[in-house]
């Protein structure tokens, strides 16, 4: 089974961008649990939370830059 996950960026102005979006496999989404920190594009993020959307029926997961600007 594969889950669409949508990775948004909280800027330090408080808005969100998405950054990623693609189908996770069941053992990625269950790897959440054991990461503190994701590699996207080759920069680094903290997981701050995570929500499944029942209206578009994806799981967001939100992120903040590990390197401030």
């Amino acid at each position: 089974m594969q889950s669409n996950i949508l990775i948004l960026e909280k800027t330090s102005s408080g808005e969100l961008v998405k950054i990623d979006e693609r189908a996770w496999t069941t053992s990625m989404v269950q790897l959440l649990e054991h990461a503190n920190y994701l590699l996207v594009n080759d920069a680094e993020y903290e997981m701050l939370e995570g929500r499944l959307n029942v209206n578009t029926g994806n799981f967001e997961l939100l992120v903040e830059s590990v390197r401030k600007p």
